[in-house]
């Protein structure tokens, strides 16, 4: 799993209009870049539900937040839509992100193992470095955590 310090490396995504998005483009803000396990469940609706409800305060602290799954772009237009949500929405089909970053991991639910995403979530720098990060995040307060962070980081 991509650890502190690490710096993310160059990558492009389609949004929920099929628009692409790299890091390339975005880099020199601070990013909150968390990732999911799947569009319109009830731990990741509420997830993108707080970091919406969020958005000012991210905003005012001169951050881009980005949720990226492996769903579609099309499958994200529909969450948005259908949850009034404001954040941008990264669809990582190949989970070509999720696996350079690490997320991308062997998990156990009722007794049965498959691939899936950790939900995690990393706080990026100007510098394109990870300066923090959360990993099997539980969803209750975490957008708080992450908020907190970033402030103590801003300085």
């Amino acid at each position: 799993m991509a650890e502190i310090g690490d710096k993310v490396e160059d990558f492009c995504l389609p949004n929920q209009d099929e628009e692409e998005i790299c890091f390339r483009d975005i880099k020199g803000r601070w990013i909150v870049l968390y990732f999911y396990p799947k569009d319109n469940t009830p731990g990741c609706t509420t997830e993108a539900c707080d970091f919406t409800a969020s958005l000012p305060d991210f905003d005012g602290l001169g951050a881009v937040v980005l949720g990226v799954s492996p769903d579609s772009p099309k499958k994200h237009r529909n969450f948005i839509e259908k949850k009034e949500l404001k954040i941008t929405l990264l669809a990582d089909e190949e989970k070509e992100l999720c696996k350079a970053l690490g997320i991308w991991q062997l998990k156990k639910f009722m007794g049965r193992e498959y691939m899936g995403v950790v939900r995690s979530t990393f706080l990026i720098d100007l510098d394109g470095a990870i300066v923090a990060k959360w990993s099997k995040v539980r969803v209750k307060g975490h957008v708080d955590e992450v908020k907190a962070k970033l402030e103590e980081l801003r300085g």
